[in-house]
Order: C-alpha cells, then sequence, then structure tokens
C-alpha cells in the first residue's frame, strides 16, 4: 500500500491525468502514418512510452525549477514539492528515468526518433523558464505538445512529411489557446511577482480574445489536415464537434468570471483530444 500510494503521489505531482492532451494526437498521428506504411503493435508501445516518458520528465522538470515559485502562489503552494511530500532529489530521479525512457523508446522506434529525442527533451524543459522571460509563454506550451502527433509520425514513417506538421501546428495554436485560459487564474500573483504570461501582458480580456484567435486558427487547421490527409465525412464531422466545444469554453469562461475555468480547462479539451482521435479512427475504419 506504501508503495501504491508513492506511485499516486508522484502521478498526483506531474498531473498524470492530464496526459490526455497530448497522448491522443500522438496516436492520431500514428494512425495518420499508418495509411501509408505498415504499423506494428510494438510500435504503438513504444510511442506510449516514449510520451508518457517525455511528459514526466517535462512535468517533474516543471515543477522541481517552479518550487519557489509555487510555493508563494496560493493556487499552487499545496503541491506536493512546496508542502516537502515529495523532495528535489526524488523529483530529480524521476526526471532521470523518464528522460531515459523517452531516449530508449525513441531509440527502439527508428534511428531518426532517437536523434530528435535530446530536441524534443530540450523543447518541453524550456518552457518551464519562459514564464520568466516572456509573455508568449503559452506558444512554448503549444509547441511543446505540438509535437507529440509530429514524433508519432516519425515513428511509423522515420521521416518528417509537411503533412504533419499541419496537425502540429493545430495543436500548438489549441493549446496555446486553453493555456491563456487557464494562466487567467494568476494574472494578480504574475504582475506582482514580475512573472510573464499573456494575461499579464494584455489583461484577461485582452488575453481571452487572442484565445480565441488561436481557437479559429487551429480549428482551421484541423480542417486543412483532414484535406491534406484525404480524410472524409466522419472526420469533419469530428472537426466541427470539437469547434464546438472550443466555442463553448469562452461561453463559460468571461473576463468578469473565472469560475468555470477548470472545466474548459480539463473537461473541455479532455474530450477535443478524444475526439480527434476517435472520428479520425471511425473514418479510417468506416
Amino acid at each position: 500500500m506504501v508503495f501504491v500510494d508513492r506511485i499516486l503521489t508522484y502521478g498526483r505531482m506531474i498531473k498524470f491525468s492530464h496526459s490526455v492532451f497530448a497522448l491522443p494526437f500522438a496516436l492520431s498521428g500514428a494512425a495518420l502514418a499508418a495509411v501509408a506504411h505498415p504499423i506494428l503493435p510494438e510500435q504503438v508501445v513504444w510511442i506510449v512510452v516514449a510520451m508518457v516518458g517525455a511528459r514526466s520528465a517535462a512535468m517533474g522538470f516543471n515543477r522541481l525549477v517552479d518550487r519557489e515559485i509555487d510555493a508563494t502562489n496560493p493556487r499552487t503552494a499545496n503541491r506536493e514539492l512546496p508542502r516537502g511530500v515529495i523532495s528535489p532529489a526524488a523529483t530529480a530521479w524521476l526526471i532521470g528515468v523518464s528522460s531515459l525512457a523517452l531516449i530508449f523508446a525513441a531509440y527502439k522506434l527508428n534511428p531518426l526518433c532517437f536523434m530528435l529525442s535530446p530536441v524534443a527533451l530540450g523543447i518541453v524543459f524550456f518552457y518551464s523558464y519562459t514564464k520568466r522571460f516572456t509573455w508568449a509563454t503559452q506558444a512554448f506550451l503549444g509547441l511543446a505538445l505540438g509535437v507529440a502527433p509530429i514524433g508519432a509520425w516519425i515513428a511509423i514513417t522515420g521521416e518528417l512529411n509537411p503533412e504533419i506538421l499541419i496537425l502540429g501546428g493545430a495543436v500548438l495554436t489549441w493549446v496555446a489557446g486553453f493555456d491563456i485560459i487557464y494562466s487567467c487564474q494568476d494574472v494578480g500573483f504574475d504582475q506582482e511577482s514580475g512573472l510573464y504570461s499573456l494575461p499579464q501582458r494584455f489583461g484577461v480580456r485582452g488575453a481571452l480574445w487572442i484565445s480565441r484567435g488561436l481557437y479559429v486558427v487551429s480549428f482551421g487547421l484541423f480542417s486543412w489536415a483532414g484535406t491534406a490527409f484525404g480524410m472524409g465525412a466522419i472526420y469533419f464531422a469530428g472537426v466541427f464537434v470539437i469547434g464546438g466545444f472550443l466555442v463553448y469554453e469562452h461561453l463559460i469562461v468571461k473576463a468578469n468570471d473565472l469560475s468555470r475555468v477548470n472545466v474548459a480547462f480539463m473537461t473541455m479539451n479532455g474530450l477535443v483530444s478524444l475526439v480527434y482521435l476517435v472520428f479520425t479512427l471511425g473514418d479510417m475504419l468506416l
């Protein structure tokens, strides 16, 4: 029981449930690649291992370098590192093991994945520092998650193709858009602490308009990806469902009422990634 409790504690620290944002898009990238390339079950397993390793390393690193900031923010002061539930040394071990898991999984996939694995780690680690010097920090988080379908595509094909960059761009702008909504909660703290974010730079109202614009771009890129990959009616039905979710988020989150931010951030965006995977697979199969 102690071991299980420890695993659950680590899972809470790295927000393992948030894997729902990137993993379905990685699997979608692999599925799209499988149209013209054979895909083996072990490749899917190694893609999942790589994704879990990359995300665990990224979140562990974020929690480690932000632990002093988190301790002074009322919203995050109850996290595991500020409370001393998990030590910095243990977190460093988690980062190291997770990073090695990503690199080994990439090695098992193909040479290009292996060569690019340090680049992937560099991207996800760099994001944690961006709030210290640029208000475009949400765009860097979008980049960190946008490489998920691109990496999975490379894992199956062994090469980088322009079509998958469209899907990567759709994920980038979607993630940046929803992280703007989430970061509106900390606008006051960011202003007092000298941290950077889009809400801190443009205010909550302005940031929400930027988020809406990013969602429009994301919707367009999801549609363009469907055209580029020759998808059919089921795929585009899924894109329109996703568009409905994105509109709904901005109906329930307003500049003067952030009480439903978590519903928009976790529930609706979790559905976005799952709907994309289900409708993409449904279109390909049917």
